[in-house]
């Protein structure tokens, strides 16, 4: 209840404030996974999804584009049961953004430092604020997808979720459904504010989700033009087991594939818009492009 109360108080004040302007939230600039195999879980983005890889002290980063990358860090003990580690946001102001969300009342988790800092959303889940600058390094002719489109995680209480992203962040709805036409939605995606990248809530888990289960919920996805650019990508660079062919329509109407890192992070190829039905809402705003200004 004390947690609850604390963040309607944040949302009282999000939509009260007037003095602090927000500053522009473009897109996903990375998400963290935990390894606890971290040379398996280099060779599974580096080699099977085709990405280059660049090291910072025992942060492996698989650069994607330009701006957007997947970083890997040794599982901490004891291990937290989810393996995804963090998700960051890019920002064309991070010093605005700290402010901002510091005058907001959002702890600080992790201070300024190379232009990112941290906070932790209602749920517990650690967000970058990241400063819009390209990454150096090479960009790999490999991969199959060169666009990091959405982020996953599972999430208990949507309306407390809300507070922080829709309320104080300002991201707006994109789409929502569910396995069953008339049941509740499952998922739930919103845009960035300034972008067309997601945050998607993976809602109704079981009490005590399996490794799998939650590695599905906690995810990531890289956006392709058309399902058959992964599937090759992916047998260019050696997968040949079932999985790595293996497409789906999403309940969404676009064209996916699953696959999952050694600790059973799900990483979904997505096509960047729907080619068949698509159920429970009409999506709304753009859908997100290969290349995007941010």
């Amino acid at each position: 209840m004390i947690k609850r109360a604390a963040w309607a108080v944040v949302g009282t004040m999000a939509m009260a404030a007037g003095a602090q302007q927000r500053p522009a939230i473009t897109g996903i600039s990375f998400v963290r996974v935990y390894a606890s195999n971290p040379s398996a879980t280099g060779a599974f983005y580096g080699g099977e999804l085709g990405y280059e890889r660049s090291v910072e002290g025992d942060l492996q980063r698989f650069q994607v584009n330009e701006l957007q990358s997947i970083e890997v860090v040794p599982l901490p003990s004891p291990a937290p049961p989810s393996r995804q580690a963090a998700v960051g946001l890019t920002t064309r102001d991070v010093k605005a953004m700290e402010t901002y969300v510091k005058a907001h009342g959002i702890a600080v988790v992790e201070p300024m430092k190379r232009g990112r800092f941290a906070v932790k959303d209602p749920e517990g889940n650690l967000i970058y604020f990241v400063q819009s600058a390209p990454i150096k390094g090479d960009i790999s002719p490999r991969a199959g997808s060169h666009r990091l489109i959405h982020a996953g995680f599972m999430v208990r209480d949507e309306a407390k979720e809300q507070t922080f992203y829709r309320d104080l962040l300002g991201f707006t709805p994109y789409w929502r459904g569910g396995r069953s036409e008339d049941g509740p939605p499952d998922w739930v995606s919103q845009h960035v504010p300034d972008g067309t990248d997601w945050i998607e809530y993976m809602l109704n888990a079981a009490p005590v989700p399996t490794p799998k289960s939650l590695g599905s919920m906690d995810h990531l996805a890289l956006g392709v033009e058309h399902i058959g650019d992964a599937v090759a990508g992916l047998a260019r660079n050696g997968c040949a087991d079932a999985q790595c062919s293996k497409t789906q329509m999403g309940r969404d109407g676009k064209m996916q594939l699953n696959e999952f890192d050694p600790d059973l992070t799900r990483v979904e190829y997505m096509e960047f818009r729907p080619s068949g039905t698509t159920c429970c809402s009409v999506p709304v705003g753009k859908h997100p492009t290969a290349v995007e200004d941010r």
